[in-house]
C-alpha cells in the first residue's frame, strides 16, 4: 500500500508542477494538432523565461470565451479585441501565441502582420471569406498580455474574438504529443 500510494503521490506532484498530459478537443489547432490527440505540456518552463512568438500553450481563457464572444471592452470597427474580460474561465484552451505584450496587430487573410511584419506561417490551414479574417485596424497588445490564435484560422475561436490573455492565466508550453502513436514527436 506505501508503495501505490508513494507512486500516486508522485505521479499527481509531476502532473501539477512539472508536465501534464492535455487531449486536444476541437480542430482549432489543425493541421498541427488533430481533435483527439495528446500532448505534454510543461507547466514550469515559463517560470524561467519569456512565452515566445510560436509558442503553443495551455492556458485559461477570459471568462466568457467559453460561450463564444466575450471581449472585455468595445471593439474598434474592424480591429481584433483589444483587452480581455478581468476575469479567467475555469477551463483551459490550447492555441499559438502569435503576439505579445506591446506589439501591434492587425489581421490580414487570416495572417498576424505584427509590427507591420506579416507573420510567415506554412503550418496554418487557411482563413475562409469573410468572419473575422481580416481585422485592418491595428490594436495594441497590453503589458503582460499575449495574444492567441488557432493554427486552424477559420475555425478558431481565439483572441480575436475575446482578447489577449494575461501571464498569470498560462498553464505552460506544449512540447510534444504522445498519442496516438503515429504522430509522436517534439515540437
Amino acid at each position: 500500500m506505501i508503495i501505490v500510494a508513494l507512486a500516486l503521490g508522485l505521479a499527481l506532484g509531476i502532473q501539477a508542477f512539472i508536465v501534464k498530459p492535455y487531449q486536444i478537443p476541437s480542430e482549432s489547432m489543425e493541421p498541427t494538432l488533430d481533435v483527439g490527440q495528446r500532448v505534454l505540456v510543461s507547466r514550469f518552463l515559463y517560470h524561467f523565461k519569456d512565452p515566445e512568438i510560436g509558442d503553443i500553450v495551455v492556458f485559461h481563457p477570459p471568462r466568457g470565451a467559453e460561450r463564444g464572444n466575450s471581449c472585455g471592452a468595445k471593439r474598434a470597427p474592424g480591429a481584433a479585441c483589444a483587452l480581455p474580460t478581468p476575469e479567467r474561465a475555469d477551463v483551459n484552451f490550447i492555441k499559438r501565441i502569435v503576439a505579445g505584450p506591446g506589439d501591434t496587430l492587425r489581421i490580414e487573410d487570416g495572417v498576424p502582420i505584427v509590427n507591420g511584419v506579416r507573420a510567415e506561417e506554412d503550418f496554418t490551414r487557411p482563413c475562409r471569406p469573410g468572419g473575422e479574417c481580416n481585422l485592418p485596424t491595428e490594436i495594441t497588445i497590453p503589458p503582460d498580455h499575449w495574444f492567441m490564435m488557432g493554427d486552424n484560422r477559420g475555425e478558431s475561436d481565439d483572441s480575436r474574438f475575446w482578447g489577449p490573455v494575461p501571464r498569470e492565466w498560462l498553464i505552460g508550453r506544449a512540447f510534444a504529443t504522445y498519442w496516438p502513436p503515429k504522430k509522436v514527436g517534439i515540437f
